[in-house]
């Protein structure tokens, strides 16, 4: 079982869009397309995540994961 490290929420609305980041430095993505068609599942590479949503989701992290995800985003 892949062991996750943290989960962060990028929702801007009552849609929800968050993302569990784990051990093995994958990225699953859960995320409602309309209230009908809700909680979908997508797993990323982090070269998929756009530059606006690597932003939220720096600014959104764990004070204590921020590093660890920095480093699996390759993020600046």
């Amino acid at each position: 079982m892949k062991k996750e490290i943290c989960k962060i929420s990028v929702s801007s609305n009552w849609l929800g869009d968050e993302y569990i980041f784990y051990e093995d430095h994958t990225i699953k993505r859960v995320y409602d397309n309309h209230s009908l068609n809700s909680n979908k599942t997508e797993w990323l590479e982090p070269h998929q995540i756009s530059k606006q949503n690597m932003d939220k989701l720096i600014k959104a992290c764990p004070e204590e994961c921020k590093e660890e995800i920095m480093h699996i985003l390759d993020y600046p």
